[in-house]
């Protein structure tokens, strides 16, 4: 897998299939060819047939707004297990229509309150996609390119899912030498991509995601992108997806996003969220479309109190519409454009820990400068005085024992090191024997042992323990020197579904305390005292379905 960089609000673009590594983008915005007199729609009775008049011709389903053909220089790509591709599992009966407006093509779909959008441009091998989801009479959350077997390999097996054995809800799966496979196992975050698909090194199929204003999670989310099984393959746009979701969902125009057929190259720059520019669909009549003069930009001139180890980004969310941006690594500045006008919560973050929180309003056509944005010391939690920490405060369990692992496996998975073993604070090793997930039915009381001077062992202090989402209510409870426990900690907001076990960590980031007294701490100096985190919970199941948690950082605080 190789990766380039993306739009300039930070986005990175990654190539998903090594033939295609290092083969340079088409040149231009568009991917393509010049336009040819073959361009335009006919009716084939039971579709709306479009040539792009380039080397695509594709077709749309007058019932139900299916894409039920999808030509590239003579080969059919759509299909597989008989199935279309489509919004969701596919519309019931539909209303479909098909305009042409000079060198666009517009197959507009109407299905009770959802619209959904195919447009072409002449000379060019892209499909457009808008879908515009009014209100939640109507299940859309995705739309999902189905492609045909046999024409690609499969260059991300951690996602391939055909294998012998389920191990979880009917879409895990064990193969037979204990590797672990699943459609959630994408590896990737949004922000981490602009595009996702398939190589042979002379086609390249891919889908350009949209911005994901209309989307929910934020930056740093992950869902399920794509899957190749025994029947074929699946390229995803997700327009909301529930699960170890952190936010509502929001309604409204999302797109456009982009199915691009090239002759084996990523998809042009051009077409990248943030890059992209649909002037020519302005006037189109797309519900809910709204122009790039009725949008407006925020500019902040710099961040201080960073911590120049990590990446930041700063975040716009409201109900309505999210968007983000990566700050300057030499001075915090940032821009994000294309947004809505409207309220927004800005949020600052280390890594993935939120350290700022602010207020900024957007107007159409205009451009919000924000001052030099100052983050508090006290706003991160890695500046305060710590007698031992295990990992930094970053929002992410990165560095803890399978953390990386854990973004595309299962964690039974025969790759993950032991799930249990003791820490000893000052060995060099204490983070990366820590295992970045805890449960409370596989490794609920592992042990922390650590040194105190006389003069810390005199004293109380407060332990600190932050979490980076939960399932089933789990939370930590911890016991010091077998003599004093603390008390079971009320539960913060997470998501209810599955998280540890389908490739997330991302939940709501909190931070447990535990004031602990002077007289837990063993006065022999010499002597190493204890620390045992349990997971509490009455919820959950058994095994890695049992109550759990994932951790970002630990410390005993001076």
């Amino acid at each position: 897998m190789s990766g380039s960089t993306g739009s300039p609000l930070g986005r990175r673009a990654f190539v998903l299939g090594s033939a295609a590594a290092g083969t340079a983008a088409l040149a231009g915005p568009l991917a393509g060819t010049a336009a040819a007199a073959s361009f335009g729609w006919s009716d084939d009775g039971s579709n709306y047939v479009v040539d792009t008049g380039a080397s695509l011709v594709f077709k749309v389903s007058k019932t139900n707004g299916d894409l039920t053909s999808l030509v590239y220089k003579g080969t059919e790509y759509q299909g597989y297990g008989g199935k279309n591709s489509h919004v969701e599992s596919g519309l019931g009966t539909s209303t479909v229509t098909i305009a042409q407006s000079g060198s666009t093509i517009l197959v507009s779909v109407a299905y009770g309150t959802l619209r959904h959008y195919y447009a072409a441009r002449s000379g060019e091998n892209n499909v457009y996609l808008w879908t515009n989801k009014a209100d939640s009479s109507v299940t859309a959350t995705r739309y999902i390119v189905r492609v045909k077997a046999g024409l690609f390999l499969n260059d991300e097996p951690d996602s391939y899912t055909y294998a012998p054995t389920v191990i979880e809800s009917a879409d895990v799966f064990e193969k037979s030498d204990g590797q672990t496979r699943a459609k959630h196992y994408s590896k990737l975050r949004v922000m981490d991509y602009s595009y996702i698909g398939w190589t042979t090194g002379s086609v390249g199929l891919w889908i350009v995601r949209s911005n994901h204003e209309k989307a929910s999670g934020g930056p740093f989310y992950r869902s399920l992108l794509r899957h190749q099984s025994a029947d074929g393959g699946g390229l995803y746009e997700i327009l909301y997806y529930g699960e170890n979701q952190t936010e509502s969902e929001r309604y409204g125009l999302q797109g456009p996003y982009v199915i691009a057929l090239t002759d084996g190259g990523a998809p042009s720059s051009a077409l990248y969220p943030g890059t992209l520019t649909t002037s020519w669909a302005d006037s189109l009549g797309i519900s809910g479309y709204v122009a790039a003069g009725g949008r407006g930009r925020v500019a902040g001139v710099g961040i201080t109190g960073r911590d120049t180890a990590y990446a930041y980004t700063v975040g716009l969310a409201n109900s309505a519409a999210q968007y983000w941006g990566l700050a300057r690594s030499s001075d915090g500045y940032f821009s994000i454009a294309g947004v809505l006008p409207g309220t927004y919560t800005l949020t600052v973050f280390k890594g993935e820990l939120a350290v700022y929180t602010g207020s900024v309003t957007v107007t159409a056509g205009g451009t919000t400068t924000l001052n030099t944005i100052a983050i508090a010391s006290s706003n991160d939690p890695s500046n305060a005085s710590a007698i031992w920490r295990i990992n930094n405060w970053d929002g992410t369990p990165g560095g803890f024992k399978n953390a990386d692992l854990m973004t595309y496996a299962h964690p039974s998975d025969v790759r993950a090191a032991s799930w249990t073993g003791n820490v000893v604070v000052g060995s060099g090793t204490e983070t990366s024997a820590f295992p970045c997930y805890l449960w409370k039915d596989v490794n609920s009381g592992i042990v922390v042992y650590f040194r105190l001077t006389a003069a810390q062992a005199a004293a109380a202090h407060t332990l600190r323990i932050g979490v980076t989402t939960a399932y089933a209510n789990g939370r930590p409870q911890v016991v010091v020197n077998d003599t004093w426990t603390s008390a079971v900690p009320s539960p913060p907001t997470q998501p209810s579904t599955r998280s540890l076990t389908v490739g997330s960590y991302r939940g709501n980031n909190y931070t447990f305390t535990y004031s602990v007294p002077a007289s837990a701490w063993l006065t022999d100096t010499s002597a190493y005292n204890t620390l045992k985190i349990y997971v509490a919970s009455g919820s959950g199941t058994t095994s890695f379905l049992s109550a759990g948690t994932s951790i970002d950082a630990i410390d005993l605080l001076a």
